[in-house]
Parts: structure tokens; sequence; C-alpha cells
């Protein structure tokens, strides 16, 4: 029998990193930005009252627990595209940068901005997942050296943004999803068994369990108890 040579191609499976941002990289929501901006800049207040107009009684709702937490926050991501209607990339990208370098800096976490940045400096594939506004997340990533990232994608008409979203908010279980697909999108092969992944929150679960590494990020109450149960790791350490 004639002997088979081994292939020259073949597949390198990449580490990766996943990592949420609000209340894992910072201890702010970014949103609080983007509406700190037009609150500063005396801009868009009609958008800002209808946007509390929608969302303050659907807190007191979910307050009452008639509709769930998923169901309150992913309305919520999807309108701060409000704010951004009628503008162009570039104007919007005034708002993006002000955010990160105006807003955000007294709240990062600069414990897990030192694990980030050692995935980076071990060649680790490196990606923001969040539900925020997508260029939001990908001027984060680019602030903190992260080649990747995905977010909730804002819609555009004839170049300026609509005040809608593109596809579904980045949100929950949806998270997993975003980045896989992004994964795939541009022919990244990761190996997720040996992968780590950081967030806060329960909402987080599929993105923790994406990946062979989970920590648990300054949980909340329910991933504390999620983690306890599966026997990930919490970050920092109890003690």
């Amino acid at each position: 029998m004639e002997a088979r040579l081994p292939s020259p191609f073949f597949i390198i499976m990449q580490k990766a990193a996943f990592f949420d941002i609000d209340g894992t990289l910072t201890n702010e929501n970014v949103w609080r930005g983007l509406m700190a901006y037009f609150k500063t800049h005396k801009k868009r207040r009609l958008a800002h009252l209808a946007f509390l107009a929608v969302h303050y009684p659907l807190y007191f709702i979910r307050r009452a627990g008639l509709i769930s937490e998923s169901n309150f926050r992913a309305p919520w991501a999807a309108h701060l595209a409000w704010y951004l209607r009628g503008y162009t990339l570039e104007e919007a990208e005034t708002v993006w940068d002000w955010v990160v370098t105006q807003f955000l800096p007294p709240y990062w976490r600069a414990d897990t901005l030192a694990i980030l940045q050692e995935h980076l400096q071990n060649g680790d594939l490196v990606m923001l997942v969040s539900s925020g506004p997508a260029p939001l997340v990908r001027a984060i990533a680019r602030h903190l050296g992260a080649p990747h990232a995905v977010g909730t994608e804002f819609s555009l008409k004839d170049g300026k943004y609509d005040g809608g979203v593109s596809g579904e908010v980045c949100i929950d279980q949806l998270k997993a999803e975003h980045a896989r697909q992004y994964l795939s999108r541009h022919g990244l092969d990761v190996d997720f068994e040996s992968s780590h992944s950081y967030a806060d929150s329960s909402s987080d679960e599929a993105v923790l369990a994406m990946a062979g590494n989970p920590v648990a990020v300054y949980p909340d109450a329910g991933l504390q108890k999620l983690a306890a149960e599966r026997g990930w790791k919490v970050f920092p350490p109890a003690g």
C-alpha cells in the first residue's frame, strides 16, 4: 500500500479570550456614557425624553415581575439608536471617542484590564462582546488594543443612522451567537476548550459557557450562584 504523505494544509486553532464590558472591564454601564455625551453637549433632548417616556414605565413593569429582565433590557439597548438618528458615521465617531476618552476613564477596572492585556501579550485572540452599540464597542476595543469586537449594530439609511438596529440585539444568549458568527465571517478558528471568557452577570451564561475556562468577574448574585454550581472560577477570588 502506498504511504500517504501528510497534507501541507492544516487548520491553526487559536486560543481566545472573550470579555464582557459593563461590570467586567468597567464598573459602570457604557450606555450612561452615551447619554452623558448628549447631556453635556445639550443635544438630543427630545430623543432623551422619548427614551425615558418609553423605558421608565417598563422599569416598573419589570420590577413588578410582569416582563422578564431580557424583555426589559433588549429594547433598552435597541432604542439607544434613537440618539444617533441622522448622524453620519463620521459625526458619530465624535460621540464614541468622547465616551471612551472622557467618560470611561474613572470607571475602568484595572485588575481585569491587566488580565486582558496579558491575553494580548500571550498572542490570544481577544474579543469584546457587549450589548452596547457596536461602533462604541469597537472604539473601546481599539482603545484597549483588542482586535475584535461585537455589539448591537445600528442600521443606516443613505449613509446616516436611521434610529433602528440591524439584526438582533446582542444580548443574553445572543452574545455567544454573535461572537461565533463574527468568528465564522472572518475565518477565525478558535479552540473553545482552551479559551477563556469573562463576564459579571448571570445573563452572560452563554458567553461564559462557550469557553472551557469561564471566569465570573465581580459576579452578581445570580452568577455567583451559577459559578458555585458549575465550579467556575471567580475573580477577584474570595478572601
